[in-house]
């Protein structure tokens, strides 16, 4: 049954009998308080938890006497919300107090009324406060909430709303996907706006513009409040634009703007114009760009809130674009004043507007509104000016500041750029320095990424064993509903009592056998996922060696060829393409028999041999005692070792050396594989390398590092490897592999 509302307005002013002067009148433009009163009609209690809002001023906390007090003014679209009726709309027309009747609601306090004498608390809604309070503090704690409100037998708009809820919450972590899958059950259980709103949006935040597009569209043939209409308008601008539908995305924002202006919502006026240059930008229209960006930062300069930097920042990155870098560097500069001014009065009234400054500081860190990024974009401005003292100046004040805030983004772009400005201007001392900074800050970054990215992963996980926690209590609840019907039908038909007993027995065990089985299934799953994860990453890793190994191994004959050795060419290539046959066959392979490998490693040496004969001699000695058809070794592992052993130790030697790998039994089921040279030894390999300035950084050793990592975690710790120089001096190098059986 529908809910029917009425909705009473009472003026506070008192009417005086003799009315001799004039009355106040209230601007259209002022801001004032309003009071607000939601009461049940069947008791007249007030009803507490409800969200009143106006425009983008949203409260959900009254007094004691449950008055809710907002801020608007007039011709403002005045929404009430609460899960147990329908959504209430109201246009404001003075400073009057504002009293919503509901009609239709139960009497007692279990639907969320209060009474001002027993003060009955709602469960329901203590769990989902509870839920909303914890979101952006605790996921686990919220979520719980959320799982004790669903077991609650609630309607179906609380449902819906409690599906909603916890959307929000997913879509506070970024979760958009999970937050969409639970936007659509609630729309599916109870459609509301407000869910439609919050879909549409996440859904072009997911990167679904056509989803979000057709989300925005049916919005707009909805009844909505003049700030939820430019809203949506804004939305659907933003997915079009995305799309290149130009001339549709500017109609849109046109219409928004046109209602935004014609209502005073002041707060979209500026974006709006912004997003209309843009798209004039896009389409390649710059004088009308260039004249709704001026008309932009009109408004904006008018504007003293943050919103307004924002949308300046938006008319600097277009004079970027159109290469106006003048007039950008006289925006961006005017952009950093305020911002820096900004600090200044932050700091002087920490204490009073401590909650603003943690809102404000989300707001910095979305965007570029940081001195540090303000300061490295007027730098690059002067760059592309060329005026490159200027342009030193900026971007050096912006890796003092980045370095002093952490930001490693900026620090490492803004040193960078300021490498490239010392290079081109001649003082390559400093340009060196300032690129080896940079190398150092890309490596600490990516050292953070690698520790991001495996935060998001035990995140991910976290939400993903949530969500099937609810998914499994929601199925309860069918359960449940099922076995209370069965016992109706029990006492209406008490001939077939027994029989539906049976039924009720059956349903449950098979519902726990079921469960039982899927939480079987999902531990499988999961486990066969990591398996598939770890040989993608070893299929990857075997990929990169191939071609590593082949394209070394073709510069070999490259060089024969250079010589006009056209016999040893043929020769070598007749070995090579036996080599890569054996390769090949084996390369899908985790491991092979051991027996292979040395068949392998044998031809390889041979190879190398035959191209630097005067630089070492070889020998192969296996143990005759070890049983080598016993033992399994990934393929391809050992060649790497020897390959090092030869190109980066034995071929700088000016005399001829040795290269000796050994195979002995080193316990009772594991062996020994000693890859032993004389060469110059890999510290001063790594001195020769950086005097002939090799280009490309090998990748054999570390790719073999992380295979033999996967392996291990894979088959518990079977292989193990030891790098050690051979003498005192630093020369010759000692590998030591142990295999396991």
């Amino acid at each position: 049954m529908y809910l029917k509302y009425y909705i009473v307005t009472f003026l506070f002013l008192a009417v005086l009998p003799n009315i001799n002067s004039q009355q106040f009148k209230i601007n259209d433009q002022e801001l004032f308080e309003v009071e607000v009163r939601v009461v049940n009609k069947n008791n007249n209690q007030f009803i507490k938890n409800v969200q009143i809002s106006v425009n983008a001023f949203v409260t959900t906390s009254s007094n004691i006497n449950g008055v809710y007090k907002v801020k608007a003014r007039v011709h403002d679209e005045l929404v009430a919300r609460h899960p147990d009726f329908e959504t209430v709309r109201y246009i404001i027309k003075s400073d009057e107090e504002i009293k919503i009747v509901v009609e239709g609601l139960p009497k007692e306090s279990k639907n969320g009324f209060f009474s001002f004498n027993k003060k009955k608390k709602d469960i329901y809604i203590q769990l989902v406060d509870s839920a909303n309070f914890y979101k952006e503090k605790d996921l686990d704690k919220s979520l719980c909430f959320i799982e004790e409100a669903l077991e609650e037998n609630q309607s179906q708009k609380r449902n819906a709303n409690t599906y909603k809820i916890l959307a929000d919450i997913y879509f506070y972590w970024k979760q958009y996907d999970i937050a969409i899958s639970n936007y659509k059950i609630s729309l599916q259980i109870y459609e509301k706006t407000e869910t439609l709103l919050q879909l549409a949006k996440t859904q072009f935040l997911a990167k679904k513009y056509n989803e979000s597009k057709e989300t925005y569209k049916k919005l707009k043939n909805k009844k909505l409040s003049a700030y939820d209409k430019v809203y949506v308008l804004q939305g659907l601008g933003d997915a079009l634009l995305i799309q290149k539908e130009f001339e549709e995305a500017r109609k849109n924002y046109e219409e928004g703007l046109k209602i935004a202006e014609n209502k005073s919502i002041n707060e979209f006026i500026p974006d709006l114009n912004s997003k209309i240059a843009s798209v004039y930008a896009k389409q390649g229209n710059l004088i009308k760009a260039n004249s709704a960006y001026s008309n932009t930062l009109k408004i904006a300069s008018e504007d003293s809130e943050r919103s307004s930097l924002e949308v300046k920042q938006e008319v600097a990155d277009f004079l970027n674009e159109t290469m106006q870098y003048d007039d950008e560097i006289k925006l961006r500069k005017e952009i950093l004043k305020r911002v820096d001014r900004n600090k200044i009065v932050r700091r002087k009234r920490k204490k009073e507007i401590k909650k603003e400054e943690k809102s404000e500081e989300k707001t910095i860190k979305k965007d570029s509104l940081t001195s540090q990024k303000l300061n490295y974009k007027i730098g690059n401005a002067y760059v592309l000016k060329e005026a490159y003292p200027e342009a030193i100046e900026y971007l050096e004040k912006s890796i003092e500041e980045a370095d002093e805030k952490e930001d490693l983004e900026v620090q490492k772009h803004a040193t960078r750029k300021l490498s490239e400005v010392y290079s081109t201007v001649g003082d390559y001392i400093k340009a060196l320095k300032t690129y080896r900074e940079f190398v150092d800050i890309v490596d600490t970054l990516y050292i953070k990424k690698e520790q991001e990215i495996y935060q998001i992963k035990r995140l991910t996980k976290k939400i993903a064993d949530n969500q099937s926690r609810i998914a499994i209590l929601e199925k309860d609840k069918e359960l449940s509903v099922s076995k209370i019907n069965v016992a109706i039908k029990d006492k209406e038909l008490t001939v077939e009592k027994s029989k539906k007993q049976q039924i009720a027995i059956y349903s449950l065990i098979g519902g726990l056998i079921l469960m039982s089985l899927l939480t079987f299934y999902k531990h499988r799953a999961n486990q066969k996922q990591q398996l598939a994860n770890n040989l993608l990453a070893l299929k990857s890793m075997r990929s990169q060696m191939n071609p590593h190994f082949i394209f070394n191994a073709l510069n070999s004959v490259n060089s024969f060829i250079a010589v006009n050795d056209e016999r040893n060419a043929n020769r070598y290539l007749s070995e090579f393409s036996a080599l890569m046959r054996s390769v090949l066959e084996n390369s899908d392979e985790d491991f092979i028999l051991f027996t292979k490998e040395i068949e392998l490693l044998e031809l390889y040496v041979k190879l190398e041999h035959n191209r630097f004969q005067d630089k070492f001699d070889y020998e192969i000695y296996i143990d005759k005692t070890i049983e080598i058809d016993e033992y399994r070794i990934p393929p391809m592992l050992l060649q790497p070792y020897i390959e090092n052993a030869i190109w980066h130790g034995l071929r700088y030697r000016k005399e001829k050396g040795n290269l000796t790998i050994s195979i002995r039994q080193k316990e009772k089921d594991a062996i020994s594989i000693c890859i032993q040279d004389d060469g110059i030894g890999r510290k001063k390999s790594l001195e020769m390398k950086t005097k002939n300035q090799l280009k490309q950084k090998s990748k054999g050793m570390s790719t073999i590092k992380n295979r033999i990592a996967i392996l291990n975690d894979m088959y518990q710790d079977k292989i193990s490897v030891q790098i050690s120089d051979l003498n005192e001096d630093g020369s010759g190098t000692k590998v030591e592999l142990t295999l396991k059986k």
